[in-house]
C-alpha cells in the first residue's frame, strides 16, 4: 500500500467516531509533520499509538461487561456492545471491527511506508 493511501486511511480513522482522542491528536501531528524533518519521529509515535489503540476482541468482551462500559454507553448500550463483542469472538475475529481499528490494522501492516 502506498503512503498516500495510508494517509487517506489515517484521515478516515481521525474522522471516525470510534477514534480515541489521543489517536486523533497523534494523527493530526503526523499529518502536520509530513514533508518536514520531524516526519519520521511523528510516524514512529503514530505507529506506537496505533499499536496501543487497536483493540483485541477479548479486551472488548471484558470492557463490555465493565462499569466503564455502562457509564459510557448506558445499561442498554453496554448490553448491546457486549452482544456485539460476543458475536465477534464467536465468529473467531481477533480484533474490533470498528473503522478505526480495521484501518489501524491496515496502516500497521504497511507501517514501513510511513517511515520512508
Amino acid at each position: 500500500m502506498d503512503k498516500q493511501t495510508l494517509i487517506e486511511k489515517l484521515k478516515a480513522i481521525e474522522a471516525s467516531p470510534s477514534c480515541c482522542a489521543e489517536l486523533r491528536v497523534v494523527i493530526k501531528d503526523y499529518l502536520k509533520a509530513l514533508g518536514t524533518p520531524g516526519e519520521n519521529a511523528a510516524a514512529e509515535k503514530l505507529i506506537d499509538e496505533l499499536k496501543a489503540d487497536v483493540v483485541l476482541v477479548d479486551h472488548m468482551v471484558i470492557f463490555a461487561r465493565s462499569k466503564n462500559a455502562v457509564e459510557m454507553f448506558g445499561e442498554a448500550g453496554a448490553k448491546k456492545f457486549a452482544a456485539h463483542a460476543d458475536a465477534l469472538r464467536k465468529r473467531g475475529d481477533k480484533y474490533c471491527n470498528c473503522l478505526a481499528c480495521q484501518y489501524g490494522l491496515e496502516v500497521l501492516k504497511y507501517k514501513d511506508a510511513l517511515l520512508s
